[in-house]
């Protein structure tokens, strides 16, 4: 028997061809697998036939393919996290959900803190199981003190409480409890699947919703049988490079605000606005609300606005180079971003980091290559990862190369013939016993829905993993021998999504 099905990107299969192993099955093939290459892009469980079935989805980049294999449950079985370090908080999560226990598991406590999940089992009513609290590691000696930030916070941020453990001004440990706001979105996904479902999936992470909408749309094409024309993959594909840049612009401009270098803090913030403003020239909407649809997109690009958006580009991109070289150049910005809250490539590897965090510690990895979509299609320039050691520096960097790249990609693709049809025919046919997959290189890292029907036009599972719920333990890992006065610019240097994680 196949220990997986290969499943390409943004395509769906019976649900029956989804292999069952047994649990050391599943145990050996997961953790053998991860280690020899691949990652894990989600791990779920839903109820199946009064037990539950575990599924785990593997990206293997040599492959350019979906690995995906399944196991079934009752209460308990035994964790992968202890050889599998990126297993971690989907094993949480499960356990949170469900009450299946993950024996062994070195640090089961709630992710979100689902009180719609109190029953173990639905068809019976047995309560859960204990999965832990949230009980904080501590740390013993008269010079050892503890420090809790938030979870309401000075800023204008969402809630998030960071729980540092210091000697002094060494931080020995950070723990970070999310989960405050969580929103039931993935629920509202489940159930009949309507003209609302890729408007509510737009709003799983707010400044990532043109690849919150292109990952659900290619779900939904997936299970109609559709794809979307080349005209508006270019155009999904303009869309998804212009948030790219306007969320690293704004980064970078609030990182130099952290080290209070106010120029570029300054130019950052008002040109950030004026990426939100050619998306809005897309769309309607500055952050492409509305733009990404099942079977294409809402609005073409004509030759005008295409002519429009370069001579804005040309006005404004100077004044981006300038502002940021300025930052770059000054010896104060360098002497706080250098060698500090380093993160190694090893453990980038071990943790599963994603994303413009995982190429500043070195690793090779970008789904806009290693997953495409559809093959053959436009791309943006690989970035170098020359000089990229894992520290806010490195990933610092990493923000201005695609902001580089990303502009290359804009003009290149503004200056071709953009004309064609941009909606293919899309019935919204949901067919039942089905599982899809779809992942998207957000501007944080690699964004992957998973969806399950059911009975026919429903979802009987929808599953969401922002780039977010992999980086967070990254941050943590961060600030390990750091000062605590360090922590604004390595928080800003990864500036992780809360509501993305808190689904």
């Amino acid at each position: 028997m196949d220990l997986f099905y290969k499943l390409a990107n943004g395509s769906s299969a019976d649900l029956s061809l989804i292999p069952v192993l047994s649990e050391e099955e599943f145990r050996k093939a997961v953790i053998e697998t991860v280690k020899a290459g691949s990652r894990i892009e989600t791990m779920f469980a839903m109820p199946e036939e009064k037990m539950f079935r575990i599924f785990a989805v593997l990206l293997t980049p040599a492959e350019h393919i979906l690995n995906i294999t399944s196991m079934k449950v009752s209460e308990k079985y035994q964790a992968l996290t202890p050889e599998l370090a990126a297993a971690h908080l989907f094993e949480r999560e499960i356990a949170e959900q469900y009450g299946i226990i993950p024996e062994g598991h070195p640090n089961l406590k709630p992710v979100r803190f689902h009180e719609s999940y109190a029953n173990k089992a639905p068809w019976t009513g047995e309560k859960a199981p204990e999965i832990g609290n949230i009980d904080f590691m501590t740390m013993q000696g008269k010079a050892a003190h503890e420090v809790a930030v938030g979870p309401i916070h000075a800023g204008v941020i969402e809630p998030g409480h960071f729980r540092f453990q210091c000697m002094g001004e060494d931080v020995y440990s950070l723990e970070i409890s999310l989960g405050y706001q969580h929103r039931g979105i993935e629920k509202m996904l489940e159930g009949k699947v309507t003209p609302r479902t890729i408007r509510f999936s737009e709003t799983a992470a707010g400044d990532s919703s043109i690849a919150e909408a292109t990952v659900c749309a290619s779900i939904l094409e997936a299970l109609d049988g559709v794809e979307a024309t080349p005209a508006a993959r270019k155009i999904r594909a303009i869309a998804l490079e212009l948030e790219r840049i306007a969320n690293h612009v704004g980064d970078l401009g609030a990182l130099a605000g952290d080290v209070a270098f106010l120029p570029t803090a300054s130019f950052c913030g008002r040109i950030r606005g004026e990426y939100l403003n050619m998306t809005a020239e897309l769309c309607g909407n500055r952050f492409g609300r509305g733009l990404v649809v099942p079977g294409g997109v809402k609005a073409g690009i004509e030759p005008e606005r295409a002519e429009k958006i370069l001579k804005w580009i040309e006005r404004v991109y100077p004044e981006l180079k300038n502002a940021l070289d300025l930052m770059f150049d000054c010896p104060s910005v360098l002497d706080r971003l250098e060698n500090t809250g380093k993160v190694s490539k090893e453990v980038a590897q071990e943790l599963g980091l994603v994303g413009m965090a995982g190429r500043a510690s070195g690793l090779l990895l970008d789904t806009r290559y290693d997953l495409p979509l559809k093959s053959g299609d436009p791309r943006v320039k690989r970035i170098s990862l020359k000089h990229c050691t894992g520290e806010v520096m490195a990933r610092a960097h990493v923000r201005y190369r695609e902001i580089e790249t990303s502009h290359e990609f804009i003009i290149r693709m503004l200056s071709e013939d953009l004309k064609g049809d941009i909606r293919t025919q899309y019935s919204g046919r949901v067919p039942a016993g089905k599982i899809a997959v779809a992942v998207v290189e957000s501007w944080r890292g690699e964004l992957c829905h998973a969806a399950v029907t059911g009975e026919e036009g429903t979802f009987r599972r929808y599953k969401i993993t922002d780039p977010s719920f992999h980086n967070w333990t990254g941050l943590a890992m961060a600030l390990r021998g750091e000062q605590i006065s360090n922590f604004p610019i390595c928080n800003k240097s990864f500036n992780l999504s809360y509501c993305g994680h808190d689904l």
